[in-house]
């Protein structure tokens, strides 16, 4: 009796000790692969994590997060796509389009997540957004380019051509340029563009644009919000307004814009993921969108360029740190 005893709790001590290691190898892994750091794709990644913890699912406890981030290079990009299909993580967030298009040209069988991206369809990442098709689903942060475009003519009278920068190969950009030159043609102004490569071509190509332009549109592009102070040094030598695609470009240099929450965006993908993690199928789930949309005015910003901010749009309008006169 002693003896059997004895040997079950050896048998009880060694599963102990064992179902910690098999609960590691159970875990799901979740891989984030994000194209820059800038503070927009940072919320929609911490929204994501923070819908992923409400929904049961937290790091280092049953599940396991691998964020990893190419900082604005496309081979180290395309480096932890590799890194990511061959770990066979079982689901995948790209965070911007470069990631996703990085991500799906590799793996038909590995879920993936978008967040931050403009159209799937013009990315080539799904058929239809309604129907998907693939492995590959999401959150769009596609903007009411129109109406942005519209509070230029409102917060700026008397504009008669609207100068737009944005990088050449995100077709995110290219997209939201398109439908701003459409609706700056509709209301009868006339547009420039000027495109850059990488954040090197920023201060020389924004320099150039604000000489020839009464305001100027940014969407929302990668490199761009990430060289918002270097946009606002030259914005605002010359005076030019800037309406950008989103709350933190304006906040760090911008002047107006009616956008998304990518933090809230962020927590809508995480819902998303929280049900393919339990089973559910990415190729029928449709791209969702936000419905809110919220004004941000750069107050500090306005005032040192001599902007009136309408009665209405007052409440929405903030004092920032960053845009500040910047030096002779």
């Amino acid at each position: 009796m002693k003896k059997l005893t004895l040997a079950l709790v050896m048998t009880l001590t060694l599963i102990l000790m064992v179902l910690p290691a098999f609960a590691d190898q159970i875990r799901p892994v979740v891989g984030i692969i994000q194209i820059v750091n800038h503070d927009a794709l940072d919320a929609a990644r911490d929204g994501f994590l923070k819908a992923l913890a409400e929904e049961g699912y937290v790091d280092g406890q049953n599940m396991t997060v691998d964020y990893r981030n190419a900082q604005g290079n496309q081979d180290v990009l395309a480096s932890i796509a590799d890194y990511f299909v061959g770990a066979k993580v079982d689901l995948i967030l790209a965070v911007a389009t470069p990631s996703a298009q990085a991500v799906a040209g590799k793996t038909e069988t590995i879920p993936v997540l978008g967040t931050a991206i403009t159209d799937y369809v013009e990315a080539k990442l799904v058929k239809s957004n309604e129907a998907p098709g693939y492995n590959v689903t999401g959150t769009t942060d596609m903007n009411p380019v129109e109406a942005q475009i519209g509070m230029i003519q409102r917060l700026v009278p008397g504009v008669k051509t609207v100068g737009l920068i944005y990088t050449s190969s995100e077709v995110n950009s290219q997209i939201q340029a398109r439908l701003a030159k459409a609706e700056i043609e509709r209301l009868g102004l006339s547009w420039k563009e000027v495109t850059v490569n990488n954040s090197n071509d920023v201060q020389q190509a924004v320099t150039a644009i604000v000489a020839e332009s009464d305001a100027l549109y940014i969407p929302t592009d990668n490199i761009l919000a990430s060289a918002m102070p270097i946009v606002y040094e030259a914005a605002i030598a010359k005076k030019v307004p800037v309406v950008a695609g989103e709350a933190n470009m304006v906040r760090q240099g911008g002047n107006f814009t009616l956008a998304i929450d990518y933090y809230k965006l962020g927590e809508q993908t995480g819902r998303m993921a929280a049900r393919v993690l339990r089973g559910a199928d990415v190729s029928g789930m449709p791209v969702e969108q936000q419905e809110n949309l919220t004004y941000y005015i750069n107050k500090t910003a306005c005032d040192a360029m001599g902007i009136v901010i309408p009665e209405d749009l007052l409440p929405y309008a903030e004092e920032t740190a960053v845009a500040t006169s910047p030096s002779p």
